[in-house]
């Protein structure tokens, strides 16, 4: 890996983990197209520039989540199921998910299909609750459903607003918590992944300066699509990012 390939892997995470499209695809064909094999330093560049797109998160909500009790219980029971699944499957996904190509296209497309059938359903239902007064069975709905994105294609930003939005919460309060629900759940991912290659980190000092670049751009690019896609889902659903899996999907599977 030189630093050009660790900053385009930086943006994509960045573009990608918080948005309804899935990080852990983009960034398996982002390697794939970048010709870069899966060795345990790819595996450890992919921990830590997650922790720059969690970063930007704990910038732009600290002072939201200091100030709201509620939302941090809640939080805590939807981060909980998530965790219990995600480490009973996390060697089998690892095993037989990652490499199978096919069936990421097969998920990322059929995913992009159901945000488009699940928008024409939701046109029909006024979502209007706020996130903050999820019931906890619904908490805990949510992890259920955030623990689907073990599988790559997925998109664990996208299931957790599909399932807050079929419980009639607002899109933008919908996206907030998935951000925020992020955090627990990818530090946890990180932290896990971080200690099992942990005597990757130092053997080379060479890997320093890729780490940081990587780190650094997913950070900013997170920030910048945070922001935006609040602003985005003021006016519009998520009907555009079920054709974008459609179209990206299918010229993957052409060109593969």
């Amino acid at each position: 890996m030189n630093i050009l390939q660790a900053g385009i892997l930086g943006i994509v995470e960045g573009l990608t983990e918080f948005l309804p499209i899935s990080s852990t695809f983009h960034l398996i064909w982002s390697a794939r197209l970048l010709g870069l094999t899966q060795t345990e330093f790819l595996k450890l560049f992919e921990v830590v520039i997650q922790s720059g797109a969690i970063l930007a998160i704990v910038v732009i909500y600290v002072q939201t989540v200091l100030h709201d009790l509620k939302l941090i219980k809640n939080l805590f029971i939807s981060f909980v199921p998530t965790a219990v699944i995600g480490l009973l499957l996390y060697k089998v996904i690892k095993n037989s998910f990652f490499d199978n190509f096919i069936l990421q296209l097969v998920i990322f497309i059929g995913v992009g299909i159901f945000f488009i059938l699940f928008e024409k359903w939701s046109t029909r239902h006024d979502l209007h609750r706020k996130a903050e007064n999820l019931t906890t069975k619904e908490a805990v709905f949510v992890g259920v459903a955030q623990a689907l994105a073990v599988f790559p294609g997925v998109s664990r930003a996208g299931a957790v607003m599909i399932a807050l939005m079929y419980r009639k919460i607002s899109r933008v309060e919908a996206a907030k918590y998935s951000f925020l629900l992020a955090v627990p759940t990818l530090l946890a991912a990180s932290v896990l992944d971080l200690f099992k290659s942990r005597n990757v980190l130092f053997q080379n000092n060479q890997n320093i300066p890729l780490l940081a670049v990587g780190f650094l751009f997913s950070f900013v690019s997170a920030f910048v699509v945070v922001k935006w896609f609040i602003a985005y889902l003021q006016s519009h659903n998520l009907t555009n990012f079920g054709w974008y899996r459609i179209i990206a999907g299918t010229l993957l599977f052409i060109t593969k």
